[in-house]
């Protein structure tokens, strides 16, 4: 018989938090901001650090959990695979595992799972701890919130994505930081997506271009292991 143990974690999920009603006060934005960083943290560590390569395969919300001073841990290992060190992917023969909103484009063409395709799961969370909406609410014409995000980016909008609920008790530098890395961190294609590469101290930064201006000017984002801030 496996025993899985755990550390107790009295602040549940972070969905629960982020999608809480209005009986419940909304994270504010150093926390919202811790969390995401540590989320950073252990998807380098997973990807680089482990004795063998992982992908989680299901990252959204409802699977970061939060201790009694919100720190973030990865929950729900379920659908995770290690990857032998020489391969880059994990196969399955059974469909599409994740969850639809997380789960990378290429995934339904190619059924393996790769940790570019963890980095798309970590922008979609980005974008809704941000914006504290859904991946995949429609907002006027736009069926995804990226999509939405994306229009707000191209018209030098792209602040008034941030949760309203909010206000403006938020670091602009920080919000527009994270929006920019969730953005992409979810383009269409693996290779154009943030590296989460083995270099310790430029874990998740962008090396690629994306689909905007703003991507071609030399703008870099990136998380820094060491001192496990962005």
């Amino acid at each position: 018989m496996l025993l899985l143990v755990y550390d107790y974690m009295p602040n549940g999920s972070l969905d629960a938090h982020i999608f809480c009603g209005p009986e419940k006060t909304t994270l504010d934005w150093s926390l919202r901001y811790k969390i995401v960083s540590g989320v950073a943290s252990a998807l380098h560590y997973l990807h680089n650090e482990y004795d063998q390569k992982v992908v989680h395969r299901d990252l959204k919300a409802s699977n970061i959990m939060l201790d009694s001073n919100f720190n973030a841990r990865l929950g729900d290992f379920g659908l995770a695979r290690a990857i032998e060190n020489e391969k880059t992917s994990y196969a399955e023969l059974e469909g599409v595992p994740g969850t639809m909103g997380y789960i990378a484009p290429e995934c339904f063409h190619t059924a393996k799972a790769t940790r570019e395709s963890d980095v798309y799961g970590f922008g979609a969370v980005l974008l809704e701890v941000v914006c504290g909406q859904r991946p995949w609410t429609k907002i006027g014409e736009f069926l995804l919130l990226v999509d939405w995000v994306w229009c707000l980016h191209r018209e030098g909008r792209i602040l008034e994505a941030v949760d309203e609920r909010l206000g403006n008790n938020y670091v602009v530098e920080e919000a527009e930081r994270l929006l920019l890395l969730g953005l992409a961190c979810s383009h269409p294609i693996a290779s154009e997506r943030p590296k989460n590469t083995g270099n310790h101290s430029d874990s998740i930064r962008v090396h690629g271009s994306a689909p905007c201006s703003a991507f071609q000017t030399g703008i870099c984002l990136g998380f820094n292991a060491g001192t496990g801030q962005f």
